[in-house]
């Protein structure tokens, strides 16, 4: 039986089949795309609940643009604050990476979707630059395509709430 992420992921269409270049330059069969998913409110409550209800942590972290919306659900789930890790510094305003305040709180980061784990290394890397304690990191799918190892030798927890099989599995 597919648990309930799974379900709703695919009840409102995070998985289409043809040939797709992933952000890391692998080629796949299918895309799940949990960006569009994610802009409908009763999927990201859900997400957003799973997350808060399951995981230990002070402040949740999303890198932009993916899983910033995820974050913000789990920060409305649980009441903790959020953070935003920008892909490029700002050069004006308050300049940084960071949108948040991380500095020695435990924090979890979140992911829509993980493959080779490239931005989630990102992301972890400009956390640990300001002082965040990070130790796990929440993805709604994983691919199974070398993240949870990658994550692994940088000393983080990969968390899935679905593996990509669960989902190509009970599409076909």
């Amino acid at each position: 039986m597919v648990n309930k992420v799974a379900e709703i992921l695919i009840k409102y269409g995070a998985i289409e089949f043809g040939d797709f270049t992933l952000a890391s330059g692998a080629k796949s069969r299918y895309y799940i795309d949990i960006k569009t998913a994610a802009t409908n409110p009763e999927l990201l409550a859900i997400i957003g609940r799973e997350i808060a209800e399951n995981f230990d942590f002070e402040v949740v972290a999303g890198v932009a643009v993916g899983a910033v919306p995820i974050a913000v659900a789990v920060s409305l789930a649980s009441g903790k604050p959020y953070c935003i890790i920008r892909k490029e510094e700002k050069s004006h305003g308050k300049s940084g990476k960071l949108v948040g305040d991380v500095r020695d709180k435990k924090v979890l980061l979140v992911e829509d979707v993980t493959t080779s784990g490239g931005s989630v290394i990102f992301g972890l890397d400009v956390l640990r630059e300001n002082a965040a304690k990070v130790d796990e990191v929440v993805t709604i799918v994983d691919r199974e395509q070398g993240a949870y190892e990658k994550l692994k030798s940088a000393g983080v927890r990969l968390s899935a709430l679905v593996k990509a099989s669960e989902i190509v599995e009970e599409e076909s």
